[in-house]
């Protein structure tokens, strides 16, 4: 884990013991009650159904609170209330209750509040392909709502990783006051794999005040991370928070001055700690020249073609990013030091591939972006990468 202020806390979700079959739905579900999440407000929706479900079970074994609502925006809305009454929340949803969570996603950015969604994605637009799986709500995550903003967007690839990642996004959630989402593809969602269940989880807990009740301002900003002490409403601390530009009480600002000071401060507040957020694993770059990008499930089979083509003599390597948004611009930066192209592998008709195609001048871009509903088979993968080189 990352070097976090953190508490460790023992988990409250199913014990630790050997692994266990699950799908990737129910290791997010489990990774959130790790993490100390106790409210969840959803709606149903395929693919991510589960994740829902298995919350209305354990939920109520540990105290906590699961309410299904009449729809998606309103299924955020109760998340934004649970966490200003001091409760770490979560909702999951797929592409279309994204979309209508947009709005809400930005109010959450300008309240500060922490907040994860999982978004298990699937093929759009419209209804698109309920049970199939896809890697196009890329863009959606970072810019689904408007305004000038900063989004923290995780990307599981294994069943394992939809717990921990979870279990991350809360963390990062709570230490920086902002919505996080953790984006995992259909296939991810339904299928199974051994998971591991650590004995302790670390826990991060939001910043409180240190001040007394006439004293609290709700956005005043006194530490160098930039994010302020977020008090519990209801309690004796009297606070106003709005979806307007505010000064440090909360009160509505319209002059150009505070707009500007608002949000350059909560875009600052995850851009500098970026390469704390940002993660990614590599594999045979050493002597790599072709370096292959992908992410989610979709990378599996592209780990598996780079292997081939290794054993074969063609100097290959590969990244899969665990991190989506911010994009790891140092990464990037980093591999145009070493080599001569990169092809981006992703299960959509090209939205990644845009931000790597800012580094063209570095390395030459190409891509295997098919909007397919299906994993890409590494036989396929492998077939297209001998083209590429």
């Amino acid at each position: 884990m990352r070097n976090d202020s953190i508490s460790a806390q023992k988990q409250d979700a199913l014990t630790a013991s050997a692994p266990v079959l699950s799908t990737g739905n129910h290791a997010c579900a489990e990774g959130a009650l790790a993490a100390g999440c106790r409210f969840f407000g959803g709606y149903p929706i395929t693919p991510s159904s589960e994740v829902a479900e298995l919350m209305s079970k354990r939920l109520p074994r540990v105290d906590g609170t699961f309410v299904q609502m009449e729809d998606e925006i309103a299924s955020i809305m109760a998340c934004l209330g649970a966490s200003f009454a001091g409760v770490k929340a979560m909702t999951a949803t797929s592409g279309p209750g994204l979309s209508l969570m947009a709005e809400s996603i930005g109010l959450a950015v300008m309240m500060e509040v922490p907040l994860v969604i999982v978004t298990v994605m699937r093929g759009g637009p419209s209804t698109g392909q309920p049970t199939n799986a896809s890697q196009s709500d890329v863009y959606q995550v970072r810019y689904a709502s408007h305004g000038d903003y900063e989004l923290i967007v995780l990307a599981p690839g294994s069943v394992q990783e939809m717990y921990e990642l979870t279990v991350r996004a809360f963390n990062l959630s709570e230490r920086y006051r902002t919505p996080v989402i953790v984006a995992a593809d259909g296939t991810l969602g339904q299928m199974m794999e051994p998971l591991s269940l650590p004995p302790e989880v670390e826990q991060v807990q939001r910043k409180s005040p240190q001040v007394p009740p006439q004293e609290y301002k709700p956005f005043q900003v006194v530490d160098e991370d930039l994010v302020p002490a977020m008090a519990i409403a209801g309690t004796e601390y009297d606070f106003y928070v709005t979806g307007l530009t505010h000064d440090d009480m909360g009160n509505p600002r319209m002059d150009p001055e505070s707009a500007e000071q608002l949000i350059r401060r909560l875009c600052t507040k995850i851009r500098r700690v970026r390469t704390h957020i940002n993660d990614w694993e590599t594999y045979a770059l050493d002597d790599a020249r072709l370096v292959v990008l992908a992410y989610g499930v979709n990378a599996r089979g592209v780990r598996e073609a780079a292997e081939r083509m290794r054993a074969e003599g063609h100097k290959i390597g590969m990244v899969r990013l665990k991190s989506l948004w911010p994009f790891p611009d140092e990464l990037l930066q980093q591999l145009g030091r070493r080599v001569e192209k990169v092809v981006v592998s992703e299960l959509n008709n090209g939205m990644l591939i845009r931000e790597v195609e800012r580094f063209r001048h570095r390395f030459r871009v190409s891509g295997i972006t098919v909007p397919t509903p299906v994993p890409l088979r590494p036989s396929e993968i492998y077939r297209r990468l001998l083209e590429e080189i």
